[in-house]
C-alpha cells in the first residue's frame, strides 16, 4: 500500500432509518476493502454530543493515492445510499500510535 488518508463524512439530517437500515451492508464493504486497493485502518461512526445517536462516519484507510479513496467512498453503500451530506478526504501522517512506527 501507500499512504494513510483520514475520511469525515458528515450524515444528512434525518437520516437514521436509511442508516440504520445500510449499515450491515457498509460494514460488510469496508471489510471487503483491501481487495478494491483501500485498506481500513481504523473506522466507526461518529455521535451527537449527547452520544446517542450516530450522525457520521470516520475511517483511517491506506491506499496508494486519494483517487483510490475517492473511488472508493463513491462507491460505499452509504454513499449510495444518499446517507451523507459532506464527506472529506484528507492525506494523514498516521505518526502517534501507528503500530508500524512505535513512538
Amino acid at each position: 500500500m501507500g499512504r494513510y488518508f483520514a475520511v469525515f463524512a458528515t450524515d444528512k439530517p434525518g437520516m437514521r432509518d436509511v442508516r440504520e437500515r445500510v449499515r450491515p451492508v457498509h460494514r460488510s464493504w469496508l471489510r471487503s476493502a483491501a481487495h478494491r486497493g483501500v485498506l481500513v485502518r481504523l473506522g466507526g461512526p461518529t455521535l451527537a454530543p449527547q452520544c446517542d445517536a450516530m450522525n457520521g462516519t470516520l475511517l483511517v484507510v491506506e491506499a496508494e493515492g486519494i483517487d483510490d479513496v475517492m473511488d472508493f467512498v463513491s462507491r460505499d453503500p452509504y454513499m449510495q445510499a444518499g446517507l451523507f451530506d459532506r464527506v472529506e478526504i484528507r492525506p494523514w501522517d498516521w505518526s502517534l500510535g501507528n503500530p508500524e512506527r512505535r513512538v
